[in-house]
């Protein structure tokens, strides 16, 4: 009996990708105003400097890199869905990049505290 294809491995890696770019949309008008505000004078510049060495900030900071790795392998696993053949071996290649990412965030945040 065939699975349903939410039962699918890759479904999850479909989900992961299309959340990360939602995440990574709704962060980037938040960046802008951030950095507008940072614009208008010194005072606003310290204070958001001193807000960004918040243990809160360094986790989001830790977010934004995983969110940003999990769609850059999200995006390279369709492009290889797009023009390779289809393999057993691409659920693997696809937990492999959640596990990268997830290292290349971590060693963000070890780095930033």
């Amino acid at each position: 009996m065939k699975r349903p294809a939410r039962a699918h491995p890759l479904w999850l890696a479909f989900v992961l990708h299309r959340l990360s770019g939602l995440g990574l949309a709704l962060f980037l008008p938040l960046h802008f105003w951030a950095l507008a505000l940072v614009l208008t004078g010194p005072d606003r510049l310290d204070a958001m400097l001193h807000f960004t060495e918040t243990p809160l900030v360094k986790l989001a900071e830790f977010g934004l890199v995983f969110l940003l790795a999990v769609h850059a392998f999200g995006g390279l696993r369709l492009i290889a869905l797009e023009w390779l053949p289809w393999s057993g071996p691409q659920k693997t290649a696809a937990a492999a990049a959640v596990a990268a990412s997830l290292f290349l965030s971590g060693a963000f945040l070890l780095r930033a505290i």
